[in-house]
């Protein structure tokens, strides 16, 4: 008996200031259609049950667009797949605050015959399967008891939240004004659970032996330069699903293509660079990537750049590569200011020597210049002006 596990879809995400021909948000049908390859893939794997961990909409009150995508496809696996049981979770971008206001996942429930947990967690039944599944949504922690139907061979929790200690910390509180639950790790790594489906998590990730995120299928979060980092720490070829076959215990993680590139390039020490060497810097590292930049979302970060060496740049050249790519960022970080005395102890003021030194290594010189002649030799000026300047008369003396 096999399921198919995914999360995470947010439907109706919008970001950048681009539209389609069709007046839609570049980044909105990018997702949707990051979604159709999703389903198009559950439909040849054909599993007996489809589990969605939450957050099927970005927002409590999607566009008439992300609703209409959202029914058709589920509309199109439910033809497809007639007997598969299909469950929904609600996330926490999915629950109204209100408790008048009706969860929009309810629309594909009656008409599609989907199962949606959203006010409350419910427990299905499928006795054909020999299964229970409970589905519980975005509520407090220690609302629901946690605890599968022994009446039943297959025993599955699907539910929507931030398992304590999972979680990077560049990951938590990404909403803080409507938080994920928070989940004890022992409430879903406890025994009689054949499998846990959890959402939230935006990369897949291993819980506990029967308990996984599927992490999302797009880059949605406000962080997908964190979602890449741990991608790569995790060795994880990107986005996907979950395949599980309940009776033999076998796992299968599916990739599955993004619709735009995330491309996070490696970063440029700008220390004690000119402007024009962080230029050359920007386009070798633009050129090196295959393809270019053109129509996908590319981060470039400068270490250690100066405000003013910053404002030289050939803005000209980014602006031309801001119009090739979907987005470009170059996150210009400034050099830490640090406060040392003349022996280099921290938390001390800086001596006028070492802030003059560090003005001089960051300013803006020709190419010809020698950056290391040109320091001390405004050192050697700065040590002549205070051997001539007149020492203050100390108090009670004469002068």
């Amino acid at each position: 008996m096999r399921l198919v596990h995914l999360s995470d879809l947010h439907l109706g995400f919008r970001q950048f200031q681009r539209s389609t021909p069709a007046g839609i948000n570049q980044r909105e049908a990018d997702v949707a259609a990051s979604f159709t390859r999703a389903v198009d893939r559950i439909i040849a794997l054909a599993p007996d049950v489809v589990l969605i961990g939450g957050d099927v909409f970005h927002t409590v009150r999607p566009t008439n667009t992300a609703i209409l995508h959202a029914f058709n496809q589920f509309a199109r696996l439910v033809q497809a797949l007639p007997e598969a049981k299909i469950v929904i979770a609600a996330g926490n971008h999915d629950m109204p605050r209100s408790t008048e206001t009706i969860c929009i996942l309810r629309l594909f429930a009656a008409p599609l015959g989907i199962y949606v947990a959203d006010r409350e967690a419910k427990r299905f039944t499928f006795e054909s399967l020999d299964l229970a599944v409970l589905a519980v949504p975005d509520l407090p922690p220690g609302s629901v008891e946690l605890a599968p139907d022994p009446a039943f061979k297959y025993n599955v929790l699907v539910m929507h939240g931030e398992v304590q200690g999972v979680l990077p910390q560049a990951e938590r509180s990404e909403h803080p004004d409507r938080a994920a639950m928070r989940i004890p790790v022992a409430d879903v790594s406890r025994p009689g659970w054949d499998y846990v489906a959890l959402g939230h998590y935006h990369v897949y990730a291993r819980v506990a032996e029967h308990a996984f995120y599927s992490g999302a299928l797009d880059y949605t979060s406000t962080n997908p330069w964190g979602e890449l980092a741990a991608e790569r720490a995790a060795k994880l070829p990107g986005k996907g699903m979950i395949e599980r076959d309940l009776a033999t215990g076998k796992q299968t993680f599916h990739p599955l293509p993004v619709t735009r590139p995330f491309v996070d390039l490696p970063p440029i020490a700008g220390a004690g660079l000119a402007a024009a060497e962080i230029d050359a810097a920007i386009q070798a590292a633009v050129t090196k990537l295959p393809d270019g930049v053109d129509g996908k979302v590319v981060r470039l970060v400068l270490k250690d750049v100066p405000r003013h060496v910053a404002r030289e740049l050939d803005h000209k050249a980014l602006r031309d590569l801001q119009k090739r790519a979907l987005h470009f960022q170059l996150d210009v970080r400034k050099p830490e200011a640090v406060r040392v005395d003349r022996s280099g102890a921290p938390g001390r003021k800086a001596s006028l020597a070492d802030t003059l030194r560090e003005s001089l290594r960051a300013r803006n010189l020709p190419n010809d210049v020698d950056r290391d002649a040109f320091v001390a030799l405004g050192l050697r000026f700065l040590e002549q002006a205070e051997e001539s300047e007149p020492q203050p008369a100390l108090p009670g003396s004469d002068a």
